[in-house]
């Protein structure tokens, strides 16, 4: 079955950090690419960032360069974001994404992170 599940999201601090997780299956490198998303209240969807599990190469968003690190761990079938100095702009649903040999898109179901003091 093919399918991505999120973790991790919460309540953060402004200038606080995160780390959201994504359970890929079957696996990792059944995808060509993975990656993550969100969606703010009267926003558009926005890349996160996202990657390509065969190549490696990764592309991270304009608002989150500097701050996001994306990841894997290929024995847990795991992917992950990492984001430090969060502020307000950085409350959405974080959705993790992926195209599943080249051919369909899947979405997780969201997590939200809302950064708040």
């Amino acid at each position: 079955q093919v399918q991505l599940v999120e973790s991790g999201g919460g309540l953060v601090q402004p200038g606080g950090s995160l780390r959201l997780s994504c359970l890929v299956s079957p696996n990792i490198f059944s995808f060509n690419a993975l990656g993550w998303y969100r969606l703010a209240p009267g926003k558009q969807r926005e890349l996160v960032a996202r990657f390509t599990p065969h190549g490696g190469r990764i592309v991270l968003g304009d608002s989150v360069k500097g701050r996001a690190t994306i990841s894997r761990e290929d024995a847990k079938n795991t992917l992950y974001l990492q984001m430090t100095s969060l502020n307000a702009h950085d409350t959405a649903v974080y959705y993790c994404r992926g195209l599943h040999n080249g051919a369909t898109e899947y979405w997780g179901q969201g997590t939200q992170v809302t950064v708040s003091s």
